[in-house]
């Protein structure tokens, strides 16, 4: 399997909302769609069915899936363009994602499939690399082969994984330090689109982005050499040049409107902890969401995108230790995590939650050294790489968040594996007790969400649920912030 993974400088900030007193919470409007990205431990058929095992039992019930072209395409090494039809399925190698998008459609879970790059040497301006200005017509032809063979197997397309980020598609800048990614991608989006519906997909549902959260508006080549050109560009900066727009978002060219279902982004998080603000304002964390929403906003203003677009936060997890450069302690993994998912599910604007990694990958070089020809390692992982779990593992069922607010308590929690409303049990421990007590035992909604209010102090607290087919779920000690 030809794999890339990226480095990301990701933020987190902390958010919380006071909840609703009582045993009643006051909830969101919005039904949130929280996806699980599984990677290639889901498409080796060494560990595919004991992962899926993990996953049914971790309440999972909608995927994210990464298709790279290069993996399935034909003679993807060589830089002469094999002789087949590209809009026929039959001339592709589709290997592991047919059993996963099989099973996927057997479990009922809904698929969101990102087609993206790297991608093969025939299909590059410079027959040299995987990732060179990706041709538009290829592209085409391989998405209308990806919509006839998938079809209705998938809920939502997405166009290309971080586009704003070297590691996925090159170049990033122009040789005078302005964008260059943004044109290329708008190009392969259009392309993208157009090929699904060549292949039957009257109105794809498409999601349009997917970028990585950080990077720099311009590069100073003189400066720092061809080093400038393998920088990220920043989202907002990206969105801007994907869709024509004047850094006012106003149009700056002739280009229209673009359709998606909503915009994909990876709001990321590092080791700075819940109250970090990324300074530079064209990058977009968990805590800044509000900066993606109001561009999307003045883009459809501008009539580059339709109103009110929602959001989809289509990868995301917490780094934690061995990871030297941006972890966090595996205990503050479980906690930063539950935060990030509240602050989300509150926004409702947010129509996606994903998770990014059941097991951790190996622990690779220093952030930037993918786009070198290094590894980053990415340990967002419920398990580390031995597959021993983590506290997330237990956590990531029934997350709970707990927050100060003078004397009392908000607490949020969600009983993922439920599938209607439910009784959850809220656990409480003081500064010098040896045991948990319970709390309360308060009744979720519908969707398995809660929130309540107190005043007891406690130095952590947990929740414990246990399942119809009586499956005892605890989560991990959970501190107040």
């Amino acid at each position: 399997m030809f794999r890339i993974r990226t480095s990301l400088a990701v933020l987190l900030a902390l958010a919380l909302g006071a909840g609703a007193a009582g045993a009643s919470p006051a909830l969101a409007s919005h039904n949130e769609s929280v996806f699980f990205e599984g990677s290639t431990i889901l498409l080796n058929p060494k560990t595919r069915e004991p992962a899926i095992a993990q996953l049914q039992h971790l309440g999972v019930s909608a995927l994210r899936v990464e298709l790279y072209w290069v993996d399935v395409a034909p003679s993807p090494k060589s830089a002469r363009r094999p002789t087949f039809d590209a809009t026929n399925p039959a001339g592709y190698n589709w290997g592991g994602y047919d059993w996963l998008l099989a099973k996927a459609k057997e479990l009922h879970w809904t698929v969101l499939l990102t087609v993206t790059g790297p991608v093969p040497k025939w299909a590059t301006s410079t027959h040299r690399d995987f990732l060179t200005r990706p041709d538009d017509r290829e592209f085409q032809q391989f998405m209308t082969a990806v919509g006839r063979h998938y079809g209705s197997q998938v809920a939502l397309y997405s166009i290309w994984n971080e586009p704003n980020h070297p590691a996925f598609l090159r170049p990033q800048f122009n040789a005078n330090g302005t964008p260059a990614s943004p044109r290329i991608y708008r190009g392969l989006y259009q392309a993208g689109y157009a090929g699904l519906q060549a292949a039957g997909l009257n109105r794809p549902q498409v999601l349009l982005g997917e970028t990585a959260p950080t990077g720099f508006d311009r590069v100073n080549v003189r400066r720092e050499g061809n080093n400038a050109l393998l920088h990220d560009v920043a989202p907002l900066e990206f969105l801007r040049g994907a869709l024509c727009l004047n850094a006012r978002y106003r149009r700056s060219g002739s280009c229209g409107l673009l359709p998606a279902a909503g915009y994909a982004h990876h709001a990321y998080t590092n080791a700075a902890g819940p109250s970090y603000v990324p300074p530079e304002r064209d990058d977009v964390t968990i805590g800044v969401l509000g900066r993606l929403t109001r561009a999307l906003d003045l883009a459809a203003g501008a009539g580059a995108v339709p109103a009110h677009l929602p959001m989809y936060l289509t990868e995301f997890g917490v780094q934690s230790k061995p990871n030297r450069f941006l972890g966090v302690s595996v205990a503050q993994q479980a906690e930063y995590d539950a935060i990030a998912e509240r602050m989300s599910w509150s926004n409702p604007r947010v129509a996606g939650f994903s998770q990014y990694l059941l097991r951790d990958d190996p622990v690779g070089g220093a952030p930037g050294a993918s786009v070198h020809g290094g590894t980053i390692g990415f340990q967002t992982g419920l398990e580390y790489l031995s597959g021993k779990p983590k506290p997330l593992y237990s956590g990531w069922p029934v997350p709970l968040t707990v927050s100060r607010h003078g004397h009392s308590f908000s607490l949020w929690g969600l009983v993922r594996p439920a599938t209607r409303a439910t009784r959850v049990t809220v656990l409480v421990k003081g500064a010098h007790a040896r045991r948990y007590r319970v709390l309360s035992t308060l009744t979720t909604d519908a969707l398995g969400h809660w929130s309540t209010t107190s005043s007891v102090r406690g130095a952590s607290w947990r929740v414990r649920w246990t399942s119809p087919a009586g499956v005892v779920y605890e989560g991990p000690p959970i501190g107040a912030y």
